[in-house]
């Protein structure tokens, strides 16, 4: 063997920040170098997403992970093993080959990409560079850092569906540098806590870190976001702008959208309408599955309405397909997609979905689950491909926070100027707005 060989492949059983079991694989060369990655889990999924493997019956509520585990161990180690690890591409097609289904229903995505980022890493120690330069240099990426997208209200699945909507977030694209953002970030996420448990409004942090609300309404939610923008000092729609998550997946199907919180059903065009008069009112400059993945028409009008101002990002609409991006591009629907390696299972995949929607003129963003780890690839993922923006929950608990001080750790090494600031918002709200394409 060749120092670059996989000469083993070992898969354990971890946690994640849910206290639920996870996949972690891990992957010596024959060097000697090793690389290591861990799987998320989303609570929020699109039915078209790769599927974690999990072991069902009684024992750890039917999520155990002992059968991904056997499959790192077994046949994923038998295909892998004496493979150059330097070739991203022909690792990621082998673990395909073993699973062809489109779901990785037979290995478990949560095996497949716990073991396709584990190879990514351990190809970066091989050639002794960090993981965002290893990324950079093998997909011929300017490597930048991303404009942060950072949640101050969860709801949805992420928060006992105590509001509709799954994320209420901020993003500074008026800021000069990362180290601004997170500034400014600390101030709005804790004037919203003040705010909320002054009015007994607080229920607790959702399950990426951001306040879990008790608020009376999805509107009540964009108020006292901007009011805690105004307590931290900012202009709502200034420097600060608001990013939504509606996931409309999680209450909508067939063109209806239940609204349980204000005890209201809207067919499609009622519900573009809903979202429409809070474009008009509140800063909003992303808004993430504004209808549900089912909804192809509804999208696509939203999108032909609303586009021109705003980014409108698919989630479970596109589940990091490529495939789903041309369909969407073609139809007129979305204008930028997130990035889940989970929900497509390997590295090289997602990767080809974040270059198609390049190719389609689209924007992208990166993006961590709800279920997260101490793991910090996608912060170099999103660093290396220059994607421009990384959304990773909240402000707070140390799974959302290790890939934020990361991304500090990395610009340093990049230089401030790496930061790329409002760059990735030319076409939204908030440049059209302010007159202004960069910061």
């Amino acid at each position: 063997m060749n120092d670059t060989q996989i000469a083993g492949i070992k898969g354990r059983r971890v946690w994640d920040s849910r206290g639920n079991p996870t996949v972690e694989a891990e992957i010596t060369l024959a060097s000697g170098a090793q690389g290591r990655a861990i799987a998320p889990a989303g609570a929020s999924r699109g039915t078209r997403e790769a599927t974690d493997l999990r072991d069902g019956g009684s024992s750890l509520c039917g999520k155990g992970v002992a059968k991904a585990v056997a499959n790192i161990d077994g046949p994923i180690a038998r295909a892998l093993i004496g493979r150059d690890v330097l070739d991203q591409s022909g690792a990621d097609a082998a673990l395909c080959a073993l699973d062809p289904s489109p779901s990785k229903a037979v290995l478990g995505g949560n095996a497949t990409v716990a073991v396709s980022l584990a190879v990514l890493h351990a190809a970066a120690a091989a050639a002794r560079e960090p993981l965002w330069r290893r990324v950079a240099s093998a997909y011929g990426r300017q490597p930048s850092i991303p404009l942060p997208e950072i949640q101050i209200f969860g709801g949805g699945a992420h928060a006992g569906r105590r509001v509709d909507v799954q994320d209420f977030m901020i993003m500074v694209p008026g800021a000069s540098s990362f180290e601004e953002v997170m500034e400014i970030t600390n101030a709005v996420y804790f004037a919203a806590g003040d705010l909320m448990a002054s009015r007994g409004r607080l229920a607790g942090v959702a399950d990426e870190g951001g306040w879990w609300p008790a608020f009376d309404s999805n509107e009540e939610a964009l108020e006292t976001l901007c009011e805690a923008i105004v307590k931290a000092g900012e202009t709502p729609g200034d420097r600060v702008v608001i990013s939504l998550d509606v996931a409309a997946s999680e209450f909508g199907r067939g063109g209806r959208y239940k609204l349980a919180l204000e005890n209201r059903e809207l067919d499609s065009g009622e519900m573009i309408d809903q979202l429409g008069r809070w474009l008009d009112t509140y800063p909003i400059a992303s808004i993430e599955d504004p209808l549900a993945e089912d909804d192809i028409e509804g999208m696509a009008a939203f999108t032909t309405r609303f586009g021109g101002r705003v980014q409108i990002v698919g989630d479970d609409y596109l589940v990091t397909n490529a495939a789903l991006v041309r369909d969407a591009a073609s139809n007129g629907a979305c204008n930028a997609v997130l990035i889940k390696v989970n929900q497509v299972g390997t590295v090289t995949e997602a990767v080809e979905t974040y270059l198609t929607a390049e190719r389609a003129g689209w924007r992208s963003v990166v993006s961590a689950r709800s279920g997260e780890t101490e793991d910090v690839s996608i912060s170099h993922l999103a660093i290396g491909l220059g994607a421009g923006q990384l959304k990773v929950g909240s402000f707070t608990r140390s799974e959302r926070m290790a890939k934020w001080n990361e991304c500090i750790r990395i610009q340093e090494q990049l230089g401030a100027s790496a930061f790329v600031a409002g760059a990735p918002l030319h076409n939204t709200w908030w440049s059209k707005k302010n007159d202004r394409t960069t910061v």
